[in-house]
Order: structure tokens, then sequence, then C-alpha cells
């Protein structure tokens, strides 16, 4: 027997967060190039998410999945097994019901039946008002969760659901874990079938489309990374800084040092790791030895406290700063400088490409541990019943 998915729904506030995010830690991967003008070409480097906690919520949504079990006295293989049943009866999938089965789905197969259900609430309610909950977001955490990120891309980019994922958040974790396994290609169609379906791009979606981009490294890809910044330049919206690197760093791929100048002045805030080191890149590139030289300067003579951690650069920058001197007039000074910085341990083994698709960890404060399972209550001092871990 299975409780009413009613009383399920108004439970899931009232249960403790037990459960830590499932999210298996990125490989790491190498972000490779000729040490030349030009030099940043094909990377295979690192994959991983670039969305945080604070947006995907996975953690989250893994502490109600958890409630949900509490809250369900009979299996959870029976209530999808019915709903299988319902399914295949044609009978109509209602709110509450297709809530809690998203909620119980622990597997491929169970993901099936989640999928044929929400084609069918979809087609049963396709000129209905949803109201505030989305379900879209839902589907694609547990996609996430279970690795079926071609699942989660037919789906949302299928015609027939176009109205049920009518969110930025659904396409953003898409688009996330199709970067997440390498699949840019088909994380660029999702972002097609974004804009051809008049969703609004937030800053969460500009950063996942200039990394696409310039994971591609192809024509294409530059041109639509461009027209993107242009165009949302153009209207007045806000830029995040991480998808101005992103877009810096394909114009250097792309052998186009003015737009990547370009690009990096129009950053309101250029101090962080990751633009210091394009900083140099650029300069270097561009024959700018000198001002090249005077941020390394500025980095050994930092007399920053021992807390505050001082300016690093990756290994393949200080690399093509040396290679670009060589037999010239300032190797001398780079090569003093450079030394500095080595034995300070302020030159580091991450690459750029490291650097770029570093995840941020957002705001999200850092949650209490999880206590023993309370029996009785505080209040009565009565026995809790069986299918609560808490008041």
């Amino acid at each position: 027997m299975v409780q009413s998915a009613g009383t399920c729904t108004m439970a899931l506030g009232r249960l403790g967060k037990c459960c830590r995010s499932l999210l298996h830690a990125p490989s790491k991967g190498v972000f490779f190039g000729v040490l030349q003008p030009g030099w940043i070409e094909s990377c295979i480097g690192a994959k991983r998410h670039l969305l945080s906690e604070d947006v995907i919520k996975l953690e989250d949504f893994q502490q109600r999945k958890l409630a949900v079990a509490h809250l369900v006295t009979g299996s959870k293989g029976n209530y999808i097994e019915l709903f299988s049943q319902k399914l295949l009866r044609n009978e109509l999938v209602l709110r509450d019901e297709l809530k809690l089965l998203l909620h119980l789905c622990q597997s491929a197969d169970d993901m099936v039946i989640a999928r044929d259900a929400i084609y069918r609430y979809h087609a049963e309610n396709r000129n209905l008002a949803y109201g505030e909950f989305k379900f879209g977001p839902l589907f694609m955490r547990l996609c996430y969760e279970l690795g079926l990120e071609e699942m989660a891309a037919a789906t949302i980019t299928d015609k027939n659901m176009i109205g049920f994922f009518n969110d930025a958040t659904s396409f953003n974790i898409t688009i996330d874990m199709l970067f997440t396994k390498g699949l840019y290609e088909n994380a660029l169609e999702v972002l097609r079938t974004m804009r051809n379906q008049n969703i609004s791009f937030n800053k969460d979606t500009l950063t996942l489309a200039t990394g696409i981009c310039y994971k591609l490294n192809t024509a294409e890809s530059y041109r639509i990374c461009t027209a993107l910044i242009e165009e949302k330049q153009a209207k007045g919206y806000f830029i995040p800084r991480h998808a101005y690197c992103f877009a810096i760093a394909l114009a250097l791929r792309r052998n186009d040092i003015e737009k990547a100048q370009s690009l990096y002045s129009q950053i309101m805030n250029t101090d962080s790791r990751i633009c210091q080191n394009l900083k140099v890149l650029i300069l270097a590139i561009s024959g700018a030895m000198n001002d090249a030289i005077s941020i390394l300067s500025a980095a050994t003579l930092s007399k920053s406290p021992y807390f505050v951690k001082k300016p690093e650069f990756s290994q393949e920058v200080v690399d093509l700063l040396r290679l670009q001197s060589e037999g010239g007039p300032h190797m001398p000074k780079v090569e003093q400088l450079v030394t500095q910085l080595e034995q300070a341990g302020q030159v580091i083994q991450q690459t750029l490409d490291d650097l770029l698709c570093h995840t941020h960890k957002g705001n999200r404060r850092k949650q209490a541990p999880v206590l023993e399972e309370r029996r009785t209550s505080r209040r009565t001092l009565r026995p809790l019943q069986s299918t609560l871990l808490s008041e």
C-alpha cells in the first residue's frame, strides 16, 4: 500500500535533510597545444560540470527523494509497476501521482516509465497551465543523478514535448550534464532548441553556451559565441566573467588576438587567477613582453599576508612566455621571474583548460550533520509514526 500522493507532498517539508550529493568527482584532463601564436588547438581535456550545486540542486533533490522513500510504506517497485500498468490502461495521470513517481525512480528502467508518464501527462494537459510546480527540472535532475544524459537530450529536444520544459533551468541542467560527458554537439543542439522555443538565456546559459563553443573550437562555434556575446551586450544584459573567459580563450584558439583583447577589456573585475593567466597569454602572443613582465614582477613582489593567496600562473602560460622571449632582449628577465615564481610555488600544473572548466562552489551554507533518527516525540514523549523520521 502507498500513502496518498497529497500526503507525501505535504509531508516533504517536514522531513530532515539526510543524504549527501552523489555527484562524481570530475576527472582531470589536459589542455594541450603548440606553444606559439595560435598554439591553442584541439582540447579533449577537462570534462566536468560548469554549474554549481546552487543551480543544479541535485543534493536537495536527493534529500527529497529520501524523504519520500520514508513516506511510502510499501515498496517503490510495487508503486512503479502499478504506475506502468496504469499507463497501459490509458488512465489519466494526476499531478501528485507523477510527482511521487519521479521521486521514487532509482534506475534506468524506472526512468523509462517516468519518461512515458511525462509524455502522457503533457499530452493530457498540453492546453492547461501546470501551476507553479515545474516537472522539467525534476525530470532532468533524475537524469543527472542516474547518468541518463542521452535520454535527457532526446526528451527535451522532442517537438512533442514543446511547452513542457518551459524554463531555463531544465535546459541548463541538460546542457551541463552533456558538457560533463563531453557531448558538445548534443549540448549545442539543446541550446538551439532552447533558442527556437524562445526560452530566455540567463547568466548560467551564457556560461554554458560559451563553454560549449570553446570546447567545439570550430568556425561555426566561434561565430555563435561571438554573436551571442554581442547580442547580449547590445541589449544591456549582464555577462558573467566566466563566459567572457571562455570567449577570450576561444578567440585565442581561433588566432583572433584583437577580439580576445577587446573581450578582455570588457571584464569589469579581472581579479581572478584565470583572468591573470589570460592577460599574460594575450600579452605574450601579441608581443607585448614589457607588459607581461610587469605582471610577473608584481606577482613576485607581492607583500600580501601569508593567509592571502598569491597570484599563480599555469605552467603552460610561463612556458609560452619563455618561448616568446627566447633569443631576445627580454629572455634573461623572463627566466629570472619564472624561476622566482617557481621557487615561491606560484607556478601551478593546472592547465588553462582546468582553470576554465573550474566549477564554482556557489553560496550554499554548510549543512548540519545528520543526527541519529529519533523514535519519540520531543513534545509528547510518545513514539513517532513509523513513516516519519522526525516531526
